[in-house]
């Protein structure tokens, strides 16, 4: 179809046919839009817009905005979206526009009605669907009255009234039985049967009959994809065939069905639908005792997502699950199995083989975790030519907590290689333990958080004390996953102690998100900011000028304080002067969307892409920055997403290490504390992680400050050297 409409348009060009150049460049875009290549879409779209103009054709440009406003639902851009498709209705419903009007009509309010789902504006969504099915009736349009109504019946199952979704679904049959053998009619045959589906967990007394329709509708849509050669429908009915077949345990069925959509799309080489028949073949071996088989099928599937996740990564869509919970269970079920085959095996180096494959497979899901949340793929070139974390120190252990569903795994570094411990604490209660813990911490008028405090050091240290006990350890790296992100591992206590007692500590997003290189302490240079004064709303920090004049006599460095720490100075001072560390004590958020990541300066909020782009300078310079320090900041207690954000500041900003607070804390207690950790790190001798270790010991050991409220929330990230 591109093919043909690509000729089209340019034989129409060259012949001045600007009208029919317009309807095949609408065409055209269509085509590109089924491909999932929006880009290319939007440029045909945008073209067709100048002509439609051009010859004063007003249904053409009702119809181009309607089509850029579906584009714009695509990708996720809401006001972009809202504001074509409202110009697009206005222009149709003029009087004088009448050819073609109830068609284009009935697709304005679909699109309408699948941006108001999107936007979970339900009733909205229902009255555009309503009104989109009483056009299409009006111009005999069958295929977009079906689309209406199956639209109309997935936003019912969504606000919780399956039945009348139900009836919606069984009218979508009336108008699907008459449309000619079409890659539209294929698709809305797949949609019914998933919808049908979708409603087993609401109408669980009609399960044999939805099953029964689910199945009768996706055989159907196998039928017509194969009678006109569209292997990519076929594709998607006979891998839904399947999972139907496993929801019944019958798994035999199940996986020849999985067998023919693999097949089917292997020939179009679409990893984007190839992977999730992959990984529904690797579970329905699993389920047949195939081990070792179910993990070539997750290998395979997890090579296929990982190979379009710039696409994913790329798409600012309103995906309400995060990246984790669409595809996260991949990742972890393929680490389950290998976990398991470890298990099973004697062998020393087969054993260590699993193990670190099953941690490098986790790794995958960090990285994509991280690029999705700063939309930005260049993160994964940090990962090129550094050496993974456990190589780096002999006195330092690098434990990798997993989260599964009946338990926590820990992946632990020592000396004599990967070593795992199994701990029988399922996700759901070590989160709830975790967000207990954060809150109760920031209370620094009680100590209600230690009952916590020593049930996670149970969970996640007590394991390893043995093998502590006979090491020469002096520093532990975490790679937290999940909601570990959002607490401090320094507050975790024995019973005796805090676990900083014992050890100096550091986490870092990734085993291989680093540059594990001790900091250079000759010629240290520090550019130090601050605002002292209150700005934007946001209070005084009165205390900040102390902490920035004794950073200040230590390194000798250049200060912007209240109206000199603005956007422009940063990115003048960093453009034309050469900084080791960059101190930046100021209010500051983490937040789970990342335009809403900020730190405050005094004419305006410096985002983290603008961060990353001030310090990013210094990626073409001979020494990256060594020390970003973000002091005052503070993350949503709870919120994973926005720990993403904090976690992944370093590697997003260019920095080997970052030191930040994930809450805001007494401004005279961050001071004492900061003050401290730069005096340590003046010492060729002593590590970051050490630094901090020290400064925190002197808070913890003041009357005032001893609660670890005041100490805990300081958190180095990355390189701890």
């Amino acid at each position: 179809a591109v093919a043909c409409w690509t000729e089209a348009a340019r034989l129409y060009a060259k012949e001045g046919r600007s009208k029919k150049e317009c309807k095949a460049l609408i065409n055209l875009a269509q085509a590109y839009y089924s491909k999932g290549l929006y880009k290319n879409s939007r440029g045909n779209l945008d073209r067709a817009l100048e002509l439609a103009e051009k010859t004063e054709n007003q249904a053409s440009v009702a119809s181009v905005l309607c089509h850029l406003g579906k584009i714009y639902i695509a990708t996720g851009q809401a006001d972009i979206a809202f504001q074509y498709l409202k110009e697009s209705l206005t222009i149709a419903q003029k009087p004088d526009i009448k050819p073609d009007n109830p068609d284009l009509l009935a697709l304005i309010y679909n699109n309408s009605g699948n941006l108001s789902t999107i936007l979970e504006k339900y009733q909205k969504a229902l009255n555009a669907y309503a009104m989109s099915l009483i056009f299409a009736k009006k111009s005999g349009n069958s295929s977009m009255a079906a689309s209406a109504l199956a639209n109309n019946a997935m936003v019912l199952i969504k606000i919780g009234r399956p039945q009348e979704a139900k009836t919606s679904l069984d009218k979508v049959w009336i108008y699907t039985r008459s449309l000619s053998e079409s890659h539209a009619k294929a698709y809305r045959l797949i949609k019914i049967g998933r919808l049908y589906y979708d409603l087993i967990g609401s109408l669980p007394d009609f399960e044999k009959t939805l099953l029964l329709l689910a199945f009768k509708a996706l055989h159907e849509a196998a039928v017509v994809a194969e009678s006109i050669d569209d292997p990519d429908a076929a594709s998607y009915a006979w891998g839904y065939i399947g999972e139907l077949y496993e929801y019944e345990h019958r798994y035999h069925e199940a996986l020849e069905s999985t067998r023919r959509a693999s097949f089917a799309v292997q020939k179009l080489k679409s990893p984007e639908s190839l992977y999730l028949w992959q990984w529904q073949t690797g579970r329905l071996l699993n389920k047949l005792d195939k081990i070792d088989a179910a993990i070539a099928a997750y290998r395979r599937s997890v090579e296929n997502l990982q190979s379009i996740r710039p696409e994913i990564n790329m798409i600012e869509g309103f995906q309400k699950l995060s990246l984790r919970e669409s595809t996260g269970d991949l990742y972890f079920e393929l680490v389950d199995l290998l976990l398991q085959r470890a298990g099973s095996i004697q062998e020393p180096n087969l054993h260590q083989a699993y193990l670190i494959e099953a941690r490098e497979t986790i790794e995958l899901l960090k990285v994509s975790e991280l690029q999705n949340y700063f939309k930005d793929e260049c993160i994964a070139f940090t990962q090129a030519g550094i050496k993974s974390l456990d190589l780096v120190s002999k006195t330092a252990v690098v434990i990798y907590p997993i989260l599964f569903k009946d338990r926590t795994e820990l992946l632990v570094t020592f000396a004599d290689g990967l070593k795992r411990l199994s701990v029988p604490v399922c996700a759901d209660k070590l989160i709830k333990k975790i967000e207990h813990f954060r809150k109760l911490l920031e209370k620094r008028v009680s100590r209600e958080y230690l009952p916590y405090a020593q049930s996670l050091y149970d969970c996640l240290i007590r394991p390893l004390e043995p093998d502590l006990a006979h090491s020469s350890v002096d520093t532990l790296v975490f790679v937290p996953d999940s909601h570990l992100r959002t607490i401090p591992m320094a507050a975790l206590h024995d019973g005796d102690q805090f676990l900083i007692e014992k050890f100096a500590l550091a986490i870092t997003p990734g085993l291989t998100l680093t540059d594990p290189r001790p900091i250079e302490r000759k010629n240290l240079k520090l550019l130090a900011a601050g605002l002292t004064e209150s700005s934007q709303g946001f209070p005084a920090l009165p205390h900040i000028a102390k902490e920035l004049q004794a950073i200040q006599e230590l390194y000798h460095g250049k200060l912007l304080l209240n109206e000199d720490f603005s956007i422009l100075n940063m990115e003048k001072s960093l453009i034309n002067e050469s900084f080791n560390i960059v101190h930046i004590a100021s209010h500051g958020q983490f937040d789970s969307k990342l335009d809403k990541t900020f730190v405050l300066t005094f004419d305006a909020k410096l985002t983290l892409n603008r961060l990353d782009q001030c310090v990013g300078y210094f990626r073409f310079r001979e020494e990256p920055l060594e020390l970003l320090t973000l002091s005052a900041c503070q993350t949503a207690a709870g919120d994973e997403q926005a720990a993403l954000g904090f976690a992944g500041i370093a590697v997003k900003a260019g920095a080997r290490s970052a030191l930040a607070t994930l809450w805001y804390i007494n401004d005279q207690a961050s001071s004492i504390l900061i003050i401290e950790f730069y005096k340590q790190l003046h010492s060729p001798s002593v590590s970051r992680a050490v630094a901090l270790q020290s400064a925190q010991l002197k808070l913890l050991n003041n009357p005032f400050y001893e609660h670890p409220g005041y100490w805990a929330p300081f958190l180095l990230i990355n390189n701890w050297l």
